[in-house]
């Protein structure tokens, strides 16, 4: 058994649902940030990554800096989760969920369409929501759950497709594979949809979910040490 493995809380069997929500969160995450903070990404660095470079190409309506904003704070939060020990998971994701909750409340006065946002709050939210899925994603990673990295999704395609019975295999874990796919398309068609309402509103029910993930996440490992 490996160090990593070693290292998982007793309730890594019930960590799967718990990374299906925080899936589906990063859709509504991603919804946010591109469509209403300037055509960013905080949640999925590999197409914040490939905006920066659109930007940096003078691509219009794209923002160098706002790209930028979003990839150093997804690193520092990267940074704080790597020092947070896997059996502190859950607040990790209690941390998390209070950083969309900020980011929520910057957002009160963001008022549809969104499009000419210009407010050093713009920055404050892109700040709160990419700390937030920095840490996330440094918890997950720790966590090594197959197919459930929560934001990128590439390798859990090709795992269908390659792995399938059409490509000579047996299409192992498809329904889990299957499930994110549909957890992360199900968040971003929700946080669009919200976002005609509000993007507070929109960013609380992301912080609601993490919060719900975390005090589950806190029971199942006091029911561990428990037993």
């Amino acid at each position: 058994m490996s160090e990593l493995t070693e290292k998982k809380p007793p309730s890594v069997g019930v960590v799967p649902p718990i990374l299906l929500v925080m899936t589906g969160v990063t859709g509504i995450v991603d919804a946010v940030s591109y469509l209403a903070l300037g055509h960013v990404f905080t949640a999925n660095m590999t197409g914040n990554i490939v905006l920066l470079g659109f930007a940096f190409a003078g691509t219009p309506g794209l923002s160098v800096s706002r790209s930028l904003v979003a990839l150093l704070y997804f690193l520092l939060g990267a940074v704080i989760g790597g020092r947070i020990p896997i059996a502190a998971a859950p607040r990790a994701f209690a941390a998390e969920a209070l950083l969309l909750f900020a980011a929520a409340g910057i957002a009160l006065n963001f008022v549809a369409p969104y499009e000419q946002l210009t407010s050093a709050a713009v920055y404050g939210v892109i700040a709160s929501t990419g700390l937030a899925m920095g840490i996330r994603n440094a918890i997950v990673r720790k966590l090594a759950v197959p197919d459930l990295t929560t934001t990128v999704l590439t390798l859990t395609i090709t795992g269908l497709a390659a792995d399938s019975v059409l490509a000579g295999g047996e299409s192992p874990r498809w329904k889990r594979r299957s499930a994110s796919v549909g957890a992360l398309l199900a968040g971003a068609a929700a946080g669009a949809l919200l976002l005609h309402r509000s993007a507070s509103l929109t960013l609380g029910i992301a912080s609601t979910a993490i919060a719900a993930c975390a005090l589950v996440a806190h029971c199942l490992a006091g029911k561990d040490k428990k037993s």
